[in-house]
């Protein structure tokens, strides 16, 4: 028989409770571990023994069976969110596979967040951190798979990412007509402010292809190893994702980074073997199609071409 007095009487306040049980349920390693763990003890320092004094049984259940059902509801639905995050990852897993990864990750990486629209922020990288050890990647195309789930995962985030992020609807962004404004003496020092959402991504799949035929109940193709190079952004309240050539990529990078434009093209000549010249008449067309796709706010020229 259990000796009843040997804890003392409790008698915690409601905040105590709320707090004590977030803590107990929300333990990665499970109820038990969390009636026990410090966090717990913080709030109602009591026992597994005892643990009936703050949660009573049931006639069917014991305090521990009762707090158990709240905890796989609780991960029941963190599972649910990640499966509706990465519809793309879930269907290249399969519905088992995906949830013991995504176990594992909520293992590994609890929920600590107040909004769930941060859950899945550290997926990808728990896939590269439990991925098994291959080898060397280039010589066997199977063995790529990790790579692409990996690739997949990011992709899928990085979507989730622009979509929460600050956008510019309603708001004036950089037009076309403002680069030509600017006087050609001054425009090699200028600098483009992105949009806050815009995003860059590099990729060894063209993972995006499969991302959207899931999404929309296309034809889905595995995809083969392709370098891929993807400028993501929102607009109009809707995620946009555009593929690019490896030039226009490192340039974007550049800029995103603060570069002016004439750092920017000189990185990017000296880098992949095209002449100032050639890039420069690339460059009008990129300037055009950047305008239109919103990925700047402005452009800042140097203090010169601001006092005139």
């Amino acid at each position: 028989m259990t000796d009843r007095t040997s804890m003392p009487q409790l008698d915690p306040s409601l905040d105590q409770v709320q707090r004590w049980l977030q803590t107990v349920i929300m333990d990665p390693d499970g109820i038990e571990a969390g009636i026990v763990s410090k966090e717990a003890h913080n709030q109602i320092a009591v026992d597994l023994e005892h643990v009936d004094d703050v949660i009573v049984r049931s006639q069917n259940q014991t305090s521990i069976e009762r707090l158990q059902v709240y905890s796989n509801a609780y991960y029941a639905r963190l599972l649910e969110c990640l499966r509706s995050e990465f519809p793309a990852l879930l269907h290249a897993l399969g519905d088992e596979t995906f949830d013991a990864f995504a176990f594992g990750y909520l293992q590994m990486y609890p929920s600590r967040s107040y909004t769930l629209a941060n859950l899945g922020a550290k997926f990808p990288q728990f896939l590269t951190e439990t991925r098994p050890n291959v080898g060397d990647e280039s010589s066997n195309e199977a063995e790529t798979w990790p790579v692409f789930l990996i690739d997949l995962a990011t992709g899928e985030r990085t979507y989730s990412e622009v979509f929460s992020s600050s956008g510019f609807e309603n708001q004036r962004i950089l037009q076309p007509e403002d680069v030509a404004a600017i006087p050609p003496e001054h425009i090699s020092d200028a600098r483009l402010i992105p949009v806050p959402c815009l995003r860059l991504l590099k990729l060894q799949y063209p993972v995006h292809e499969y991302i959207s035929a899931v999404r929309h109940g296309n034809e889905i193709l595995l995809p083969t190893v392709k370098p891929t190079y993807l400028v993501i952004t929102r607009r109009d309240y809707v995620v946009r994702r555009c593929s690019v050539s490896s030039v226009e990529f490192a340039i974007l990078a550049d800029l995103q980074s603060g570069q002016t434009i004439e750092q920017s093209i000189e990185q990017a000549s000296a880098h992949s073997g095209f002449s100032l010249l050639e890039l420069e008449l690339h460059l009008s067309d990129w300037f055009r199609q950047w305008a239109v796709s919103g990925y700047f706010q402005e452009i800042k020229c140097s203090t010169a071409s601001n006092d005139k």
